[in-house]
């Protein structure tokens, strides 16, 4: 099984064999169990061909329970298999969905297909004893729509393999230079201008090739509702990315007041594209500052904070923002004199905590990479720490939560070989077993500073990635070693048995093909995997820019 679980014992052969489901089983679902029975009708039930219809009794089913008395972690349960039941239990609902992933599991590959392949009518689940929970609150997966918009139907799919794989914060990257993909009815513009270029290089930033042709697309806020609510009904959390202060020039493009108007002419500037990190920035104004305002109180009504615990995050990016142009702005150098801040890095955190404030007055959490550390923290403000485990380090012994993503290890558009026919290569090599060999706690925080580790998050930037097909290629089977570091708690020895892990990724293949999942196979890439001639960085030891 992948994730591994904590506890898992199986009958001794011959003892039991195991639970039958047939025509005749149905679903026996307890109170407030009834959205984890229509989701296991609607998948199981599907791929198998049985209706699994509502069903009270001992015997011959499914059994669902929410039993508070199991544990006092909402994502914990428990799941027994015998000749008369099939038993899921948990705390909460959350518990009780991931049991019923890890049915799914037990039921075999062809379980996760969407209709039946088989003519059988019975469907043998071993008979075992699980009891499981997990290590770390927030296991996220990044998804980059906005270098290559990902159109909202690819979205809902990743939901579902991330819940496949039990994680459970969807991080959206919505804007960047390349593009604004969400709809903001007050400003038009960042949608009608921002979220198409003209043309796309092909390749990595260095790369002579380009496609000649416009590339776009944005989410309607209908759209972003519908993901919020299938990432919960799977119980993920959504957290939004506005990218503020850098990161901006397709918003500049849009609305160019709202760049560094004293230093360039904005009104020639367009959605970049190419890759890299643009110097067109965001201006320190109040005017920047009020239509940002704009954004993210629209952003609010769409991503609301409920009961689920990462809800109240929003990230702000805070990333790579070149200040070249602040330097240079008359405009820049008032705002740091009037403020008495010391220079640029400064102005950023001002900027940084300004929407910190803003965000705490509603209700809200601000959390942004780990150059928001520059210039000072704000207060309250939560790190995604990408460029090693530094700035998270800083930020845990200073009392801020901290989400580990160090490039070194999860940003998964990294190559996962050293040879020549891996598609773009781009970054450091990251191999499965080194995705599985990543540590979210460092080992120089204290116990109460290791508290503030919320959890981990894989990253998936997609530059280099123009389909669903390449977001596949670089994402499996690395995020499954990922799902398994972010779950699975270590063993005493504090060592990861990746020889273990290679073992059930055998079967686990076999799952990610019925699910159609296009990912990178053990012995390399597949000939329509390639990119002949497509040029990518293929620098070791030199972590890249974004």
């Amino acid at each position: 099984m992948v994730p591994a679980p904590g506890e898992f014992s199986a009958a001794p052969p011959g003892e039991d064999a195991g639970h039958l489901l047939d025509a005749r089983s149905g679903i026996d679902a307890g109170p407030g169990t009834e959205r984890v029975a229509q989701w296991l009708r609607g998948t199981v039930g599907a791929a198998t061909g049985l209706p699994l219809p509502p069903h009270t009794g001992d015997r011959d089913g499914i059994v669902l329970r929410i039993a508070p008395e199991e544990s006092g972690n909402p994502e914990a349960y428990g799941l027994t298999v015998d000749r008369h039941t099939i038993t899921l239990r948990a705390a909460a609902e959350p518990g009780l969905f991931h049991a019923a992933q890890t049915l799914r599991q037990l039921l075999g590959p062809d379980a996760f297909r969407r209709a039946p392949v088989t003519s059988k009518r019975r469907w043998e689940v071993p008979a075992v004893t699980v009891r499981d929970a997990p290590r770390f609150r927030w296991r996220g997966l990044m998804l980059d729509v906005a270098r290559h918009f990902m159109p909202k139907d690819g979205v809902l799919r990743y939901l579902d393999l991330m819940a496949a794989h039990k994680l459970n914060v969807l991080h959206l990257h919505l804007t960047d230079d390349q593009g604004w993909r969400v709809e903001i009815l007050k400003y038009p513009r960042l949608t009608e201008i921002g979220s198409w270029r003209a043309r796309t290089r092909f390749g990595h930033r260095a790369s002579p090739l380009w496609e000649q042709k416009p590339h776009g697309g944005f989410y309607t806020q209908d759209d972003i509702r519908e993901i919020v609510a299938y990432a919960a009904e799977r119980h993920i959390t959504v957290v939004p990315e506005i990218d503020v202060p850098g990161h901006s020039q397709a918003a500049i493009a849009a609305y160019p007041e709202l760049g560094n108007t004293d230093v360039i002419d904005t009104t020639t500037l367009s959605v970049w594209d190419d890759w890299g990190i643009s110097p067109n920035v965001l201006a320190p104004t109040d005017n920047t500052l009020r239509f940002y305002e704009d954004v993210f109180e629209e952003l609010l009504g769409l991503f609301p904070a409920d009961a689920a615990e990462f809800s109240q995050f929003v990230h702000i990016g805070g990333d790579e923002c070149l200040k070249d142009q602040w330097r240079r702005s008359p405009t820049a150098q008032a705002r740091i004199r009037e403020l008495g801040l010391a220079d640029e890095d400064g102005l950023q955190a001002w900027f940084i905590g300004h929407f910190d404030a803003w965000l705490t007055a509603r209700g809200r959490r601000l959390i942004g990479w780990d150059e928001i550390l520059e210039g000072g923290l704000a207060k309250g403000a939560a790190v995604s720490s990408w460029r090693g485990y530094g700035g998270g380090v800083a930020a845990a012994r200073a009392g801020h939560d901290v989400v580990m993503c160090p490039e070194q290890y999860v940003y998964l558009d990294h190559r996962q070989e050293a040879g020549a026919d891996e598609p773009v290569p781009i970054g450091h090599v990251r191999t499965l077993e080194d995705v599985y060999r990543f540590e979210p706690v460092p080992p120089e925080l204290a116990p109460e500073e290791a508290e503030h580790v919320l959890g981990a998050q894989a990253n998936v930037w997609t530059e280099v990635m123009e389909d669903h097909a390449r977001v596949d290629y670089q994402t499996f089977p690395r995020l499954a070693a990922f799902a398994e570091v972010a779950w699975s708690h270590l063993p005493a020895s504090g060592e990861r048995d990746f020889a273990g892990f290679e073992e059930r990724m055998a079967e686990h293949y076999r799952r990610l093909d019925a699910l159609g999942v296009g990912y990178r196979p053990p012995s390399g890439p597949l000939p329509w995997q390639r990119r002949p001639g497509v040029p990518g960085r293929p620098i070791e030891g030199t972590p890249p820019n974004r």
